[in-house]
Protein backbone atom coordinates (compact mmCIF):
# COMPACT_ATOMS: atom_id res chain seq x y z
CA UNK A 1 0.00 0.00 0.00
CA UNK A 2 2.73 2.18 -0.95
CA UNK A 3 0.53 4.77 -2.37
CA UNK A 4 -1.16 5.41 1.50
CA UNK A 5 1.01 7.90 3.13
CA UNK A 6 0.31 7.66 7.26
CA UNK A 7 -0.21 11.10 8.84
CA UNK A 8 -1.72 12.44 12.28
CA UNK A 9 -3.27 15.94 13.19
CA UNK A 10 -3.73 18.28 16.06
CA UNK A 11 -7.34 16.37 16.96
CA UNK A 12 -5.42 13.62 17.77
CA UNK A 13 -4.15 15.53 20.53
CA UNK A 14 -7.00 16.95 21.49
CA UNK A 15 -7.21 19.99 19.19
CA UNK A 16 -10.60 21.53 18.06
CA UNK A 17 -9.70 25.32 18.36
CA UNK A 18 -7.35 28.03 17.30
CA UNK A 19 -6.91 28.63 21.37
CA UNK A 20 -8.30 26.81 24.09
CA UNK A 21 -6.28 26.44 27.56
CA UNK A 22 -7.44 22.78 27.64
CA UNK A 23 -5.75 21.85 24.44
CA UNK A 24 -2.21 21.07 23.95
CA UNK A 25 0.31 23.60 23.17
CA UNK A 26 1.85 23.54 19.76
CA UNK A 27 5.10 23.08 20.21
CA UNK A 28 4.26 20.07 22.19
CA UNK A 29 2.35 18.72 19.81
CA UNK A 30 4.57 18.56 17.11
CA UNK A 31 7.12 17.31 19.56
CA UNK A 32 4.74 13.98 20.63
CA UNK A 33 3.58 13.96 16.60
CA UNK A 34 7.00 13.48 15.70
CA UNK A 35 8.46 11.39 18.43
CA UNK A 36 5.22 9.06 17.86
CA UNK A 37 7.07 8.01 14.35
CA UNK A 38 4.54 10.32 11.75
CA UNK A 39 5.94 12.48 9.37
CA UNK A 40 2.96 13.97 8.28
CA UNK A 41 0.57 16.20 9.58
CA UNK A 42 -2.56 17.77 8.59
CA UNK A 43 -2.42 21.72 10.39
CA UNK A 44 -5.52 21.63 11.93
CA UNK A 45 -7.26 24.93 13.39
CA UNK A 46 -6.38 28.28 11.54
CA UNK A 47 -3.97 30.02 14.32
CA UNK A 48 -3.49 27.12 16.71
CA UNK A 49 -0.08 26.30 14.40
CA UNK A 50 1.99 29.37 13.66
CA UNK A 51 0.92 30.79 10.58
CA UNK A 52 3.98 32.29 9.31
CA UNK A 53 4.69 30.58 7.04
CA UNK A 54 8.58 30.63 7.85
CA UNK A 55 8.24 29.91 10.82
CA UNK A 56 6.07 26.87 10.22
CA UNK A 57 8.03 25.64 8.25
CA UNK A 58 11.11 25.99 10.05
CA UNK A 59 9.45 24.37 13.11
CA UNK A 60 8.22 21.44 10.66
CA UNK A 61 11.49 20.62 9.18
CA UNK A 62 13.80 20.95 12.35
CA UNK A 63 11.13 17.37 13.54
CA UNK A 64 10.90 16.03 10.39
CA UNK A 65 7.68 16.87 9.34
CA UNK A 66 5.62 17.74 6.27
CA UNK A 67 2.17 19.43 5.62
CA UNK A 68 -0.46 16.77 3.98
CA UNK A 69 -2.84 19.58 3.55
CA UNK A 70 -4.45 22.69 5.58
CA UNK A 71 -7.41 22.60 7.79
CA UNK A 72 -10.58 25.43 7.33
CA UNK A 73 -13.37 24.89 10.40
CA UNK A 74 -15.19 26.66 12.28
CA UNK A 75 -17.35 28.87 9.71
CA UNK A 76 -20.19 26.32 9.24
CA UNK A 77 -20.85 25.01 5.88
CA UNK A 78 -20.49 26.34 2.30
CA UNK A 79 -25.05 27.30 2.32
CA UNK A 80 -23.68 29.55 5.18
CA UNK A 81 -22.25 33.23 5.16
CA UNK A 82 -20.81 32.27 1.67
CA UNK A 83 -18.10 35.39 1.94
CA UNK A 84 -16.96 34.33 5.28
CA UNK A 85 -16.21 31.24 4.02
CA UNK A 86 -14.42 32.25 0.94
CA UNK A 87 -12.29 34.44 3.12
CA UNK A 88 -11.36 32.05 6.36
CA UNK A 89 -10.38 29.57 2.97
CA UNK A 90 -8.43 31.80 1.48
CA UNK A 91 -6.63 32.44 4.75
CA UNK A 92 -6.12 28.93 5.23
CA UNK A 93 -5.12 28.13 1.67
CA UNK A 94 -2.37 30.55 1.26
CA UNK A 95 -0.74 29.15 4.23
CA UNK A 96 -1.54 25.36 2.82
CA UNK A 97 0.02 26.44 -0.25
CA UNK A 98 3.26 28.12 0.93
CA UNK A 99 3.94 24.98 3.13
CA UNK A 100 3.59 22.69 -0.43
CA UNK A 101 0.68 20.64 0.27
CA UNK A 102 -2.11 20.34 -2.50
CA UNK A 103 -5.05 19.40 -0.23
CA UNK A 104 -7.42 22.16 1.86
CA UNK A 105 -10.05 19.71 4.34
CA UNK A 106 -13.06 21.35 4.60
CA UNK A 107 -14.43 20.55 8.07
CA UNK A 108 -17.90 21.73 7.95
CA UNK A 109 -18.26 23.05 11.37
CA UNK A 110 -20.36 24.15 13.41
CA UNK A 111 -23.09 22.24 12.34
CA UNK A 112 -27.00 22.28 12.83
CA UNK A 113 -26.98 22.19 16.75
CA UNK A 114 -24.62 23.05 19.60
CA UNK A 115 -22.42 20.48 20.34
CA UNK A 116 -22.33 21.32 24.45
CA UNK A 117 -25.85 22.60 24.80
CA UNK A 118 -27.80 20.19 21.79
CA UNK A 119 -29.67 22.64 21.07
CA UNK A 120 -30.70 22.66 17.61
CA UNK A 121 -30.07 25.78 15.21
CA UNK A 122 -31.97 24.66 12.17
CA UNK A 123 -33.13 21.94 11.06
CA UNK A 124 -31.31 18.48 10.60
CA UNK A 125 -31.89 17.97 6.84
CA UNK A 126 -31.46 21.00 3.91
CA UNK A 127 -34.13 21.78 1.89
CA UNK A 128 -34.25 21.77 -1.80
CA UNK A 129 -32.89 25.30 -2.08
CA UNK A 130 -30.33 25.19 0.78
CA UNK A 131 -28.87 22.04 -0.98
CA UNK A 132 -28.50 23.37 -3.96
CA UNK A 133 -27.12 26.60 -2.61
CA UNK A 134 -24.18 23.74 -0.81
CA UNK A 135 -23.48 21.87 -3.66
CA UNK A 136 -23.03 25.18 -6.02
CA UNK A 137 -21.35 27.07 -3.22
CA UNK A 138 -19.05 23.80 -3.10
CA UNK A 139 -18.42 23.87 -7.02
CA UNK A 140 -17.25 27.18 -6.56
CA UNK A 141 -15.05 26.66 -3.51
CA UNK A 142 -13.11 23.93 -4.70
CA UNK A 143 -12.94 25.71 -8.31
CA UNK A 144 -11.29 28.84 -6.57
CA UNK A 145 -8.81 26.67 -4.71
CA UNK A 146 -7.42 24.55 -7.83
CA UNK A 147 -7.03 27.96 -10.10
CA UNK A 148 -5.74 30.41 -7.55
CA UNK A 149 -4.18 28.35 -5.30
CA UNK A 150 -3.34 25.05 -6.69
CA UNK A 151 -5.02 23.05 -4.08
CA UNK A 152 -8.31 20.24 -4.21
CA UNK A 153 -11.06 20.57 -1.91
CA UNK A 154 -11.55 17.52 0.30
CA UNK A 155 -15.17 17.73 1.33
CA UNK A 156 -15.78 16.23 5.11
CA UNK A 157 -18.58 15.13 5.93
CA UNK A 158 -18.99 15.16 9.82
CA UNK A 159 -21.90 14.71 12.61
CA UNK A 160 -24.39 17.09 13.02
CA UNK A 161 -24.13 18.51 10.20
CA UNK A 162 -26.48 18.20 6.48
CA UNK A 163 -23.93 16.09 5.01
CA UNK A 164 -23.34 13.45 7.75
CA UNK A 165 -24.92 9.61 6.09
CA UNK A 166 -23.99 7.69 4.06
CA UNK A 167 -27.43 8.48 1.34
CA UNK A 168 -26.28 12.10 1.91
CA UNK A 169 -22.88 11.61 1.10
CA UNK A 170 -23.49 9.77 -2.11
CA UNK A 171 -26.10 13.03 -2.63
CA UNK A 172 -23.43 15.13 -2.37
CA UNK A 173 -21.01 13.33 -4.54
CA UNK A 174 -23.46 12.89 -6.94
CA UNK A 175 -24.57 16.86 -7.20
CA UNK A 176 -21.03 18.25 -6.93
CA UNK A 177 -17.96 18.54 -9.92
CA UNK A 178 -15.91 15.97 -9.71
CA UNK A 179 -13.39 18.24 -11.39
CA UNK A 180 -13.41 20.31 -8.15
CA UNK A 181 -14.70 18.12 -5.19
CA UNK A 182 -13.96 15.36 -3.60
CA UNK A 183 -14.04 13.56 -0.54
CA UNK A 184 -12.25 13.52 3.05
CA UNK A 185 -13.33 10.23 3.85
CA UNK A 186 -13.64 10.37 7.42
CA UNK A 187 -14.45 6.82 8.35
CA UNK A 188 -15.82 7.36 12.12
CA UNK A 189 -17.91 10.37 11.15
CA UNK A 190 -19.42 8.14 8.51
CA UNK A 191 -19.78 4.92 10.82
CA UNK A 192 -21.41 7.25 13.86
CA UNK A 193 -24.15 7.42 11.08
CA UNK A 194 -23.50 4.01 10.70
CA UNK A 195 -22.47 4.05 6.63
CA UNK A 196 -20.87 1.43 4.60
CA UNK A 197 -17.63 2.71 4.52
CA UNK A 198 -16.06 -0.05 2.09
CA UNK A 199 -18.89 0.79 -0.02
CA UNK A 200 -18.62 4.24 -0.45
CA UNK A 201 -15.09 3.89 -1.73
CA UNK A 202 -15.58 1.03 -3.96
CA UNK A 203 -18.75 3.06 -5.44
CA UNK A 204 -16.93 6.32 -5.72
CA UNK A 205 -13.64 5.33 -6.09
CA UNK A 206 -12.41 8.59 -8.33
CA UNK A 207 -14.05 10.71 -5.71
CA UNK A 208 -11.68 9.86 -2.34
CA UNK A 209 -8.87 12.20 -2.07
CA UNK A 210 -8.04 11.91 1.23
CA UNK A 211 -8.91 9.91 4.25
CA UNK A 212 -9.42 10.65 8.23
CA UNK A 213 -8.84 7.38 9.88
CA UNK A 214 -10.73 6.33 13.16
CA UNK A 215 -13.28 4.43 14.99
CA UNK A 216 -16.13 4.99 16.82
CA UNK A 217 -17.70 2.83 19.67
CA UNK A 218 -20.72 1.58 18.59
CA UNK A 219 -22.57 1.31 21.61
CA UNK A 220 -22.21 4.94 22.39
CA UNK A 221 -23.05 5.97 18.83
CA UNK A 222 -26.29 4.20 19.02
CA UNK A 223 -26.83 5.91 22.84
CA UNK A 224 -26.01 9.04 21.31
CA UNK A 225 -28.81 8.61 18.54
CA UNK A 226 -31.50 7.23 21.19
CA UNK A 227 -30.74 9.76 23.61
CA UNK A 228 -30.31 12.68 21.17
CA UNK A 229 -26.74 13.78 22.31
CA UNK A 230 -25.17 15.84 20.03
CA UNK A 231 -22.02 14.60 18.71
CA UNK A 232 -19.65 16.83 21.28
CA UNK A 233 -21.25 15.12 23.89
CA UNK A 234 -20.78 11.61 22.52
CA UNK A 235 -17.26 12.51 22.52
CA UNK A 236 -16.70 13.55 25.62
CA UNK A 237 -18.52 10.06 26.43
CA UNK A 238 -15.79 8.21 24.61
CA UNK A 239 -17.67 7.90 21.48
CA UNK A 240 -14.18 8.13 19.43
CA UNK A 241 -11.66 5.19 20.30
CA UNK A 242 -8.53 3.52 19.65
CA UNK A 243 -8.03 0.83 16.86
CA UNK A 244 -9.05 -1.77 16.60
CA UNK A 245 -11.53 -0.99 19.07
CA UNK A 246 -14.20 0.49 17.03
CA UNK A 247 -15.88 0.82 13.86
CA UNK A 248 -15.59 0.69 10.82
CA UNK A 249 -13.23 -2.33 10.98
CA UNK A 250 -10.06 -1.19 9.89
CA UNK A 251 -8.36 -3.98 7.47
CA UNK A 252 -11.73 -3.75 5.59
CA UNK A 253 -10.86 0.21 5.36
CA UNK A 254 -7.41 -0.39 4.00
CA UNK A 255 -8.04 -3.30 1.59
CA UNK A 256 -10.93 -0.89 -0.15
CA UNK A 257 -8.43 1.54 -0.18
CA UNK A 258 -5.74 -0.23 -1.51
CA UNK A 259 -7.61 -0.80 -4.60
CA UNK A 260 -7.80 2.61 -5.16
CA UNK A 261 -5.40 3.93 -8.18
CA UNK A 262 -4.32 7.10 -6.50
CA UNK A 263 -1.94 8.43 -3.68
CA UNK A 264 -3.54 9.35 -0.60
CA UNK A 265 -3.12 10.75 2.91
CA UNK A 266 -4.72 8.40 5.59
CA UNK A 267 -4.40 11.21 8.43
CA UNK A 268 -5.24 9.70 12.03
CA UNK A 269 -7.73 11.70 13.56
CA UNK A 270 -9.29 10.47 17.06
CA UNK A 271 -11.49 12.89 18.49
CA UNK A 272 -10.60 13.70 22.13
CA UNK A 273 -11.71 17.27 22.86
CA UNK A 274 -10.98 17.76 25.63
CA UNK A 275 -8.46 15.67 27.37
CA UNK A 276 -5.68 15.19 29.47
CA UNK A 277 -2.58 16.55 28.12
CA UNK A 278 -0.62 13.28 28.86
CA UNK A 279 -3.16 11.17 27.22
CA UNK A 280 -2.94 10.99 23.62
CA UNK A 281 1.02 10.40 22.77
CA UNK A 282 1.08 6.80 23.84
CA UNK A 283 -2.18 7.02 22.03
CA UNK A 284 -0.82 8.43 18.47
CA UNK A 285 2.30 5.63 18.95
CA UNK A 286 0.27 2.78 19.75
CA UNK A 287 -2.11 3.70 16.79
CA UNK A 288 0.81 3.82 14.77
CA UNK A 289 2.11 0.52 15.72
CA UNK A 290 -0.84 -1.06 14.59
CA UNK A 291 -1.85 0.69 11.39
CA UNK A 292 2.07 -0.46 10.75
CA UNK A 293 0.74 -3.78 11.60
CA UNK A 294 -1.77 -3.14 9.07
CA UNK A 295 0.31 -2.28 6.13
CA UNK A 296 0.09 1.34 6.50
CA UNK A 297 2.92 3.58 6.84
CA UNK A 298 4.36 6.96 7.74
CA UNK A 299 7.03 7.73 5.35
CA UNK A 300 9.51 10.93 5.51
CA UNK A 301 8.70 13.34 2.49
CA UNK A 302 11.99 12.62 1.06
CA UNK A 303 10.96 8.76 0.80
CA UNK A 304 7.60 9.22 -0.72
Amino acid sequence: MRHLQLGSCPDSWGVWFADDPRQTPWNRFLDELSGAGYHWLELGPYGYLPTDSSLLTDELAKRDLTCAGGTVAGVGGPHKDFDAVMAETRKVAALTAALGAKNLIFVPVPGYRDDVTGAYHQAAELDADAWKTLTSNSDTLGKMLAEEYGLALRFHPHADYHVETQAQTERFLDDTDPAFVSLCLDTGHLAYRQADVPAIIRRYPERIGYVHIKQMDPAIAARAKADDLPFGQAVAQGASVEPPAGSPDVPSVLEALGELDAELFVVVEQDMYPVDFDLPLPIATRTRTYLNSAGLRSRPARER
